[in-house]
């Protein structure tokens, strides 16, 4: 017990101050730290050396100073930022859950982090595919691709799809779930580079860089001339108008994200949602937790897809914990191509 109950070292990013704005490396810092890697006696907490941390545009949302309650609790500054991540059990109190599991689910950005309520983490069942996966394809990134378009859109062979952001770690698991529906699919980035990659790696029919639009209305109409069945909405702003103006009629909008207007003091709002009424489009906002029952269906369901070559997967690491700031704040500018991760301990 004295071996297992020694004091280590455990670096930590913790939250300078609340957000407004624009976020900033300087919001945040890598501070030293200590842990013991023991629960205690009849607690069912677990200790996880983490490995992966995944980088998520929703956590922005958390840096800030909320009012009202949003779906998860804002960061505290001073405390360690809290996200998905892929980590070993070091310790565990927990019956479900022993020495040596790999695990992914919410963690700290730190070296090594008590969880109280082990609820919220899911034992790997294919440690056979790369860890890292289970940060995007295999873990919160892909399963919100997964049920957006399955369960919250419905999408059905032969419908035509429009994805924004497509590049980016739920993005590119949309699309392709899309394609192998049987549906026509195209999606917008931010460069020719991300473009050339949604059709030449990821399968999409066609895609456009939506910087080099003038006019974002005239480029849905170009692509989609008979309307968009599906629109799986990651950005918001400008691009949600120009959708909303090329549905079709009875359309669906899986509202995933709007990374638009994570930044905006205040937000842009829809000036075309009248097209909701006159085309009978549904538009329904999900939340992924909300579907956590569905995990062990879809982590079968993807594993088979990734080890049969029909969906391909982009990551985009920084290594190291210290990076993991600079890593958040690039996807805002879209600095990453895929998903963005952060090796913090290699296995």
């Amino acid at each position: 017990m004295a071996a297992a109950a020694a004091e280590v070292p455990n670096r930590r990013v913790i939250l300078k101050r609340y957000v407004t704005g624009f976020p900033s490396e300087d919001d945040m810092e890598a501070v030293a730290g200590a842990t013991h890697l023991v629960v205690a006696p009849g607690s069912t907490a677990v200790v996880l050396k983490n490995l992966y941390l995944s980088c998520d545009p929703y956590m922005r949302g958390r840096m800030s100073k909320h009012e009202r309650p949003s779906y998860v609790p804002d960061i505290v500054p001073g405390e360690v930022i809290v996200g998905f991540g892929v980590s070993k059990v070091v310790a565990s109190g927990h019956p479900d859950l022993k020495v040596g599991d790999l695990v992914w689910g919410l963690t700290g950005w730190e070296e090594y982090t008590l969880v109280p309520d082990a609820r919220s983490l899911f034992k790997i069942s294919h440690s056979e595919m790369p860890l890292s996966y289970y940060t995007g394809v295999l873990g919160m990134p892909g399963l919100t691709a997964y049920v957006g378009l399955c369960e919250v859109a419905k999408a059905k062979k032969g419908d035509s799809v429009f994805v924004s952001a497509a590049s980016g770690a739920v993005g590119q698991i949309a699309g392709q779930l899309a394609k192998l529906t049987g549906c026509y699919v195209v999606g917008s980035a931010g460069s020719d580079e991300k473009v050339n990659l949604l059709k030449t790696k990821f399968g999409f029919d066609d895609g456009f860089n939506y910087k080099k639009e003038q006019d974002l209305n005239a480029a849905l109409r170009r692509y989609f001339p008979e309307g968009i069945d599906i629109y799986f909405e990651n950005v918001g702003g400008a691009m949600l108008d120009a959708a909303l103006l090329n549905m079709r009629v009875h359309g669906r909008i899986a509202m995933c994200g709007m990374i638009s207007e994570y930044n905006l003091e205040q937000p842009q709002g829809a000036r075309n949602l009248s097209s909701l009424i006159v085309k009978r489009v549904r538009m329904e906002g999900f939340v992924v937790s909300d579907y956590f029952g569905e995990y062990r269906r879809f982590e079968e369901d993807m594993v088979g897809y990734l080890k049969g070559g029909k969906i391909a997967y982009i990551e985009d690491v920084a290594e190291g914990l210290e990076k993991a700031p600079v890593a958040l704040i690039g996807l805002f500018t879209g600095r990453n191509v895929g998903k963005q991760l952060v090796a913090v301990a290699r296995e």
